[in-house]
This record gives C-alpha cells, sequence and structure tokens, in this order.
C-alpha cells in the first residue's frame, strides 16, 4: 500500500501546478482587459481554448489522484476481504476502550478497527511519531463506524480522536498503543 504521506505530497504538488496555471489565466485575462488600445481584446478562441485545457486539467487530475488513494482497492474489495485482526473499539465519555493495552499488529496483516461511540460524535485517527496522520475516520453513536487498514511498514501509532467533542475532548490521545512489528516468529 502506498504511504498517504507520499500520496499527500503528489497531490500537493499537482494541485499546486494546476491553481498556478488558473493564476496565470486570470492574470493573462486582466492584464489583457486593462491595456489601452487594441491589444486590450481578448480574442474568445484562445480564451476559451485555455479554459478548456484547464477543464481537461483539471478532472484529469481527480481521475489520476483517485487512483493514487492507498485505501481504495481495500474499499472497492471490502466485501471479498476477511481481515487478519478485528479490534473492537469503544468510546464514551471522551475515553477510548480498546480491547488490550497495546494493539500488536504483524506487517502486512489486514486489521479491521471497528469504533463504537455510545455518546457523542468522535474522531478515531492513528498518528505516526512525527505527528501526521495515518488515517482517520468519523465515528457516530448508532451506526456502523470501521475502518480496514493494511500495515506494510512497521511502526508505533498514537490514537487520536479527530472530531471536536467538546473540551473534554482535546485530551483524547493514546500515545504509543498501535504498535506494528515485521519480524518473523
Amino acid at each position: 500500500m502506498v504511504d498517504s504521506s507520499i500520496v499527500l505530497w503528489g497531490q500537493t504538488l499537482a494541485y499546486t501546478f494546476y491553481v498556478l496555471a488558473i493564476m496565470a489565466l486570470m492574470g493573462w485575462f486582466a492584464r489583457r482587459v486593462t491595456q489601452p488600445g487594441e491589444s486590450r481584446d481578448v480574442k474568445p478562441a484562445l480564451f476559451y481554448s485555455f479554459v478548456a485545457f484547464l477543464v481537461v486539467l483539471g478532472v484529469s487530475l481527480h481521475f489520476i489522484t483517485y487512483y493514487t488513494i492507498p485505501w481504495k482497492p481495500m474499499d472497492m474489495h471490502r466485501a471479498t476481504i476477511t481481515p487478519d485482526k478485528v479490534f473492537d473499539i469503544s468510546v464514551a465519555s471522551h475515553t477510548f476502550q480498546l480491547p488490550s493495552e497495546k494493539l500488536i499488529i504483524a506487517c502486512d496483516d489486514k486489521v479491521l478497527f471497528n469504533v463504537t461511540s455510545r455518546d457523542l460524535t468522535y474522531g478515531f485517527g492513528l498518528f505516526r511519531n512525527d505527528h501526521s496522520m495515518l488515517f482517520q475516520m468519523q465515528v457516530v453513536p448508532g451506526h456502523k463506524n470501521d475502518i480496514l487498514w493494511q500495515f506494510d511498514k512497521p511502526g508505533v501509532y498514537t490514537i487520536r480522536s479527530t472530531e471536536y467533542s467538546g473540551p473534554a475532548g482535546v485530551n483524547m490521545t493514546l500515545k504509543d498503543v498501535v504498535v506494528v512489528s515485521c519480524e518473523k516468529s
């Protein structure tokens, strides 16, 4: 599975170039219509060609980045995937209740995090040690809230609530409780 930080970097780069192209169109158009004399006329064919180019580029970016989302293949085939591990986690009164003190995962395991809220809407996010987010989901009471993830690198992750649930939600962090190990036994 492609690491989400690589996907974010690539999408940031692609969309930055896209925005710069849009800004170039706006700058060119503004300059042309504010110049004195006949040079201020903007040829409709040229303008609409550039707009068409931006539309094709924007749609293409969406298609290309759609296929780089790391969890998309698992979500698309979720009905046929049996997870290697299932962790049932509940949340109530601004506290995560884990099935064990540490959630131990082997590399390449497909893990289902099944999170249930008994009172408020919370978030469930896994964060790397550099505080970047691996994934997250919203946890709504009375609804199925789960995420299937395959871990392909070793690491230690922190669980945090990623949804505002009142002032007490600020402290909803369980540091270094998800441990992914690639050691063969």
